[in-house]
């Protein structure tokens, strides 16, 4: 068997899911309008710089202080009730060709994503794929978040919850697919045979170029629902996989 793993920022929608739901949660009262100006200000910085593992670092302990107490099931309801009008509108198109690409091919599909399953799991369910592997805060006996993380799934830890879960699956690694936009990725990149960098930073553009890896465009959100199925640009995404397929499976078996 083999999988595909989407990194969900940048790469599957077009902005931070966490920055897109501030305002809901602004309107809830959980954050204040100085949080919610500066986590746009991170926004810009991340969508023109990328992120390396101090701005991650220093954007989780953020999250995590701004999220103590928070109440688990509110949060969930809250990302139930928005998502559709919130999130679902930055789906890029060319990352729903692909995700039909690989379903109808017969293979898992995963998000992986550093932000808090409470928002990747309803997202995930929302594509219809096969799950996600997210960041996991820890929860008291009373429901609110403790303000620690319990999983971080962010840089190597990636990279390490894939492996661990194609060893309960029975995933093949090395006939498997990976996409990212940052360089923070790259050990998720590299624990596939078939790594593309999508939207890359500037960091991961070098290391795509460096490592002979395919580089994507994605430039077109739409929303699920209303996205109209075109034959053609499925045509050219399975090109694109097959070719890159050939050259990355012998790259995958020289390392």
């Amino acid at each position: 068997m083999r999988a595909a793993f989407f990194d969900l920022d940048k790469t599957v929608i077009a902005k931070s899911s966490l920055v897109a739901l501030g305002p809901e949660f602004h309107a809830r009262g959980l954050l204040h309008r100085r949080t919610l100006v500066w986590a746009v200000l991170s926004q810009l910085l991340f969508m023109r710089f990328g992120a390396d593992e101090k701005r991650l670092t220093k954007i989780r302990e953020s999250v995590l202080k701004v999220t103590k107490g928070w109440d688990r099931d509110e949060v969930r309801e809250l990302v139930d009730e928005t998502i559709n009008h919130v999130i679902e509108p930055l789906i890029y198109d060319e990352a729903l060709e692909l995700i039909d690409h690989h379903r109808i091919q017969g293979d898992e599909v995963w998000l992986v994503s550093m932000s808090p399953e409470e928002i990747v799991e309803p997202f995930a369910a929302l594509l219809g794929i096969t799950g996600a592997i997210a960041s996991k805060a820890r929860i008291d006996e009373n429901g609110k978040f403790t303000g620690e993380m319990e999983f971080f799934a962010q840089g190597a830890n990636k990279a390490v919850a894939i492996r661990e879960l194609a060893a309960r699956r029975g995933i093949d690694l090395a006939d498997s697919f990976a996409y990212s936009d940052s360089e923070t990725d790259e050990p998720m990149l590299r624990c596939v045979g078939h790594p593309f960098a999508v939207n890359p930073d500037r960091a991961l553009a070098r290391i795509a170029h460096e490592s002979e890896w395919p580089v994507l465009s994605f430039t077109h959100p739409v929303r699920v629902h209303d996205r109209a199925r075109s034959h053609t640009p499925f045509f050219f995404s399975a090109i694109i996989i097959g070719i890159a397929a050939l050259l990355g499976q012998s790259r995958f078996r020289r390392r």
